[in-house]
């Protein structure tokens, strides 16, 4: 993953390997690319339980 200078990643937020990050990215969400994108927000559905372990 590369981020420009002045580009910031949202708490909580996801970055796939080898993007290019060029823009500021939202908190709370999955992005990827190159350039880097939004892909879709973090639902509970991908948070991992306990159990899950």
């Amino acid at each position: 993953m590369t981020i420009c200078g002045g580009v910031e990643v949202g708490e909580g937020s996801i970055v796939g390997a080898g993007s290019v990050v060029t823009k500021n990215i939202p908190a709370g969400v999955i992005a990827v690319g190159n350039p880097c994108k939004v892909l879709r927000p973090i639902t509970e559905e991908d948070k991992l339980q306990p159990m899950d372990f």
